[in-house]
């Protein structure tokens, strides 16, 4: 399984990339400046180089299209799910009762048992899931497309909303959707929704699992 905020995923490597083309543009215009005579690439080389561009656009746009399609895929999904504001009836109603803690820029998500997952949280099919949100900096949204809910969270504020986990098992869009920084974007997390078969090795015991697979 791809973690959310992966040290390597497609997000990842855009950034990396983008990265690496404004280091090497520094590196040359550099030599432009210092060389004591210019260099004049060939034909093949300008050739490479806007395939090279067009190449970079297309995946970028690819992975866009793929995301959006997913995201309007859960949202449209014919299997409603029930989810709604927390009213107080006690925790022992729910299935599981989740801490998200969120903060620039991600979630982090702590069990009934105390254990920590960074931008994960593991649970069954059909669980009612009670989530009790609280921010650690800034205002920030939490959203579950799946589920159609979202809310707003103040830094001194709590949220409690639950929802009915799919039935499907397979990983579920979790987001903010209130800007909060520079970082915004990359704010994602997955609910993971666990069948017969183990859907993630995700290690909760309080590690970070960024980068695990």
């Amino acid at each position: 399984m791809e973690n959310a905020l992966g040290i390597w995923g497609p997000q990842a490597i855009m950034m990396a990339v983008t990265a690496s083309f404004t280091i090497f543009g520094m590196i040359m215009l550099l030599a432009a400046v210092f060389m004591g005579r210019r260099w004049n690439p060939g034909y093949s080389v300008e050739v490479a180089f806007v395939a090279l561009m067009l190449g970079l656009a297309y995946y970028a746009d690819f992975l866009s299209v793929k995301t959006y399609a997913a995201y309007q895929e859960n949202m449209n999904s014919e299997e409603k799910k029930v989810s709604g504001n927390y009213t107080g009836q006690g925790e022992a109603a729910f299935d599981q009762v989740v801490t998200v803690i969120a903060f620039q820029w991600g979630f982090g998500f702590i069990n009934e048992e105390n254990e920590l997952s960074r931008n994960a949280v593991i649970v069954k099919p059909g669980e009612k899931v009670l989530f009790k949100i609280v921010s650690n900096d800034v205002i920030h949204g939490f959203n579950i497309p799946v589920a159609q809910i979202t809310a707003e969270i103040d830094p001194d504020d709590k949220r409690e909303l639950w929802i009915k986990a799919p039935d499907t098992p397979g990983k579920y869009l979790i987001q903010c959707v209130n800007y909060c920084g520079v970082g915004h974007a990359q704010m994602k997390a997955w609910l993971v929704v666990q069948g017969e078969e183990p859907t993630a090795s995700l290690k909760t015991n309080g590690e970070n699992t960024n980068g695990g697979a």
